[in-house]
């Protein structure tokens, strides 16, 4: 018996748990709208974005370590 309702218990946990979660609160979607502004403003000042930037890094580590390679 005490098997059955740990068992009950925790399905009713889980299920609280996924039934909270569906709708996004005023201040989640709020937050969103944020976020996107501030990448839009950051691209808007800084044209490069971060994997442009994270290639650049890459290409240097590369022509660095051939030319290790040829001394």
């Amino acid at each position: 018996m005490l098997k059955k309702l740990s068992i009950l218990s925790v399905c009713l946990l889980i299920t609280a748990g996924l039934i909270a979660c569906e709708k996004k609160g005023a201040a989640e979607k709020a937050g969103e709208k944020i976020d996107e502004t501030v990448d839009k403003v950051s691209d808007a000042v800084n044209p490069k974005g971060p994997m442009e930037k994270a290639g650049e890094k890459i290409d240097e580590s590369v022509d660095k370590t051939k030319e290790a390679v040829k001394k």
